[in-house]
């Protein structure tokens, strides 16, 4: 299984069709699990594509309509059902903070867990630094307040085995020289170079925006909606959406290299068109039109 992939557990918009659940979508990355969008159903499919309740590690809502939240209350409870040991941040728009405590205390049950709510005000920013990442919130454009999120893997270096022999460096010397930056007078720069963090970027509801361009910059894995097709420019404007093509020429200028388009309208019965649509509009990478229960691995390092 690979350390960094994308399940997909739900591409409807609004109103879920017999093939497409609402939204769900968990991102694995190393050790990390993060839930985005829990729509009606995710418990259910989190059990289909084999993702326990123990692996969530954080939970993010881009914002508060119904088929990006709904399914918060299951999971929430499902986390203290099963008693998970370790803390689960949850990040949304603070300006939902009424329906975020709603949806935590939907119902009655035994609240074991260490949810520790994270709400996101203003116009984003950093929300959380690890080991390995900085998580970001960008501010969207759609009728209730919306955000975006954005992983970014902190840069590394890579090692350059002709300039370490050269030096006479080899074996434990190279993890020594890596951890404190220099080494019986050789420098870390001189024998190795930088290594760009891989990014993965989260664009749900919204219509085009400085927070679309700013999220998608550079990543090697955007999922983004695709409500709408172009022939319907003009709803997904007024309900505060994205085209299939808008979607694509974003990803193409900021230089993607997987797209995954998903948040599918009922209307549409043929998946293909948003597929056509992408690339005629002049994206060339890799692309998926998602699936329920489709897995998606982060592309390999360049």
């Amino acid at each position: 299984m690979p350390a960094r992939e994308l399940v997909v557990l739900g591409t409807a918009s609004q109103v879920p069709t017999r093939l497409r659940n609402h939204n769900g979508y968990v991102l694995r990355w190393d050790s990390d699990a993060i839930l985005f969008d829990p729509g009606e159903g995710t418990q259910r499919q989190l059990l289909h594509a084999g993702v326990t309740a123990h692996q969530l590690t954080r939970i993010c809502v881009t914002h508060f309509h119904g088929d990006h939240s709904l399914g918060l209350a299951g999971v929430l409870q499902r986390i203290s059902l099963d008693r998970v040991p370790h803390p689960v941040p949850v990040h949304y728009p603070a300006t939902g903070q009424a329906y975020f405590d709603r949806l935590r205390h939907a119902t009655a049950y035994h609240e074991t867990a260490r949810i520790e709510p994270s709400p996101v005000a203003g116009e984003g920013g950093a929300l959380a630094r690890t080991e390995g990442y900085t998580l970001h919130a960008r501010a969207l454009s759609h009728p209730v307040d919306s955000f975006g999120y954005r992983l970014a893997e902190h840069a590394g270096r890579t090692m350059l085995p002709e300039r370490l022999a050269a030096r006479g460096i080899g074996g434990p010397d190279v993890g020594r020289l890596l951890r404190e930056g220099s080494l019986r007078g050789v420098a870390l720069d001189e024998v190795s170079v930088e290594r760009r963090g891989q990014r993965f970027a989260f664009i749900m509801d919204t219509r085009l925006c400085d927070g679309v361009h700013e999220l998608a910059d550079g990543c090697d894995l955007l999922v983004i909606e695709s409500t709408f097709l172009d022939r319907d420019a003009r709803l997904a404007e007024e309900y505060g959406h994205l085209t299939a093509a808008q979607a694509a020429r974003v990803a193409a200028g900021a230089g993607v290299r997987h797209l995954v388009l998903t948040h599918f309208s009922q209307r549409y019965q043929d998946p293909a068109a948003f597929e056509d649509e992408a690339r005629a509009a002049g994206f060339t990478g890799a692309l998926t039109v998602a699936d329920d229960l489709e897995r998606v691995p982060v592309p390999p390092r360049a």
